[in-house]
Parts: C-alpha cells; structure tokens; sequence
C-alpha cells in the first residue's frame, strides 16, 4: 500500500464521506422531488471541458462534438482507477472501429502528474489523456467528487449518463449499446453510483 500524508489521507476520507452523503442526499431528493442526481443525468447543455494532452497542448471536449464520448476521470494514486483502467482499454479497442471516442482525465496534482506517462505505459492505455482535471471539473459535469467517475456524452455534446466509482462492463456496453442504436430501446439507468 502506497504511503499517502496524514492530511492527504484525511481529505480523501473526508471527501469519500462528502461524497456519499451528496450521493444519498441527492439520491432522495430525486426520488421525491424529481431533482437530484438522477434528473442531472440528462443534461440540457453541452458538457464543457479544457485541460491539456500528454504533449502540453490545449484541448477541448467541444472538438469532439458528433461523436459519441466516454469520458473518464482517474488519478494514478485511485486503487479502484487502476483496477478499472484495463476495462476502459479493452472497451476502446472494442468500440472505437464504431466511432465511440475515449478520453481519460487525470486528475493528478502538480506533484504526482510526473506518475501519468507511466501508469498510461503500465496499463496500455491508447486512447487520449488530458491532465489538469480537478474536483471543479467532477463537480461541473455532476460527477460527485470521487474517482473514479464517467460520463457517456453523445453526439451534440450532451452527458446522457453517469457512472460515480469503478465502473462494471455491463453498465458500460449498456449504455453505449443504447446510444450506438439512436436511444432505442430500454433506457441504462442514467446515474449509478457504487461510492
């Protein structure tokens, strides 16, 4: 186990326990209100993200409007981000001869961003990264505060789904089933978490 600082630990406790308690709060607003996690799911804008690639340069989710996104935020310290990291690359290679493009946000800090270039080697990741992501960037696209976190974007931009925690294949192949087939048939739940 990778030794992590005392103030470093409690603020991610902290944060995992903000975050469930956001995540069941939201949770019961939904279910009574209509509000909540669950109707965020279905956004009505288009999602907006800046960061930069590998090589230093700007990029935007903006330039990949017409395809359909899956875009997953990890961090090369997230335990749960390196167990699902191999699923996310045999799912690319499985769906980008259908045209579903794969990003990988890392939300590494100034100090552990140098580990990037070799958990992307580590784990054969060929799909793009952008690093520079932070908790704003989760919070904007109402992915909740921990990582793992995912959202399905489709093709005007929009995030039809999400996915807080390590993602299992079946929610993944179901919802990009879904829209690969023009949102016919039954509906993937639009928020799971397993926080």
């Amino acid at each position: 186990m990778a030794r992590i600082g005392k103030l470093r630990y409690s603020a991610i406790v902290r944060n995992s326990i903000l975050c469930n308690r956001r995540h069941w709060i939201g949770t019961l607003t939904a279910a009574i209100f209509g509000g909540g996690a669950a109707h965020a799911a279905a956004s009505k804008k288009p999602a907006e993200l800046n960061l930069t690639d590998l090589e230093g340069q700007r990029v935007r989710l903006r330039d990949h409007r017409g395809k359909i996104v899956v875009l997953n935020f990890w961090a090369t310290w997230c335990g749960p981000c390196q167990h699902e990291m191999p699923l996310l690359v045999a799912a690319e290679k499985e769906y980008r001869e259908r045209g579903i493009m794969f990003i990988g946000a890392s939300l590494d800090d100034a100090k552990s961003r140098r580990s990037v270039p070799d958990f992307v080697t580590k784990h054969g990741v060929t799909f793009p990264v952008w690093t520079g992501a932070t908790g704003d960037d989760l919070a904007k696209l109402a992915l909740g505060e921990a990582a793992p976190a995912t959202a399905f974007i489709d093709q005007e931009g929009l995030i039809v789904a999400r996915i807080s925690g390590e993602m299992r294949k079946e929610e993944l192949d179901e919802r990009l089933l879904w829209l690969l087939a023009g949102r016919k048939g039954l509906v993937p739940q639009p928020f799971v978490s397993h926080l």
